[in-house]
């Protein structure tokens, strides 16, 4: 079950209660944002990764919707319609909690709503359709909210050195880039890890 696994990944001891309850060692906690376009694999890192329940809400898509929204994968079925949710402890000390963003454009009003006190995001890319990233990666632009971006790694993407995925994306020095597998939870987790060490280090070099 994921949940163990996370807590095997993260040093958080998995017992009877392990995944429903916060432990006494959590020093702090973070709303963290999961963006990217349709069918990146938001909801598959949440659930991948969460020690509780996820929440998600995917509903099916409308033949209207489908026309409109079909990504890459064009045997997508469903769309997160509001939010995913879930949990993470890191090091039995901090604690993520994860919401997973829709992925289409028209969903921005509710995306807005849900950057409100977030420290920070992931923003996930795919290789195979570098463009349909750019609209999540302006919107934490034009929200001044940092981010980590997560190239997740899907059966046959195309493959691109560090430097020309920074140059396609227009990332900054210092904005971490890394691969995952969103199915992976170590992978994930990793991902995380790197995104958290990033708000870190733009807090302590903050005057």
């Amino acid at each position: 079950m994921a949940s163990k696994a996370v807590s095997d990944a993260t040093g958080n001891p998995a017992g009877s209660d392990a995944g429903k309850y916060v432990t006494s060692s959590v020093a702090g906690a973070a709303k963290i944002l999961v963006v990217g376009p349709l069918g990146v694999g938001k909801t598959t890192l949440i659930g991948t990764v969460s020690e509780i329940e996820p929440l998600s809400t995917e509903a099916m898509m409308t033949q209207a919707g489908a026309r409109v929204d079909t990504g890459v994968d064009r045997s997508k079925t469903t769309t997160t319609v509001a939010l995913d949710f879930g949990r993470i402890t890191i090091d039995g000390e901090l604690v993520l909690y994860l919401f997973g963003t829709p992925g289409q454009q028209r969903f921005l009003p509710a995306w807005r709503d849900l950057a409100k006190g977030a420290l920070g995001a992931l923003a996930l890319v795919d290789t195979r359709d570098l463009t349909s990233s750019f609209d999540a990666l302006g919107n934490l632009e034009d929200l001044g909210l940092p981010f980590a971006v997560a190239v997740n790694v899907f059966p046959g993407s195309p493959q691109h050195e560090e430097k020309e995925l920074r140059a396609a994306l227009d990332l900054l020095p210092d904005t971490p880039l890394v691969w995952c597998d969103a199915r992976d939870v170590r992978s994930s987790v990793r991902a995380l890890i790197a995104l958290v060490s990033h708000l870190i280090n733009a807090a302590t070099e903050s005057p």
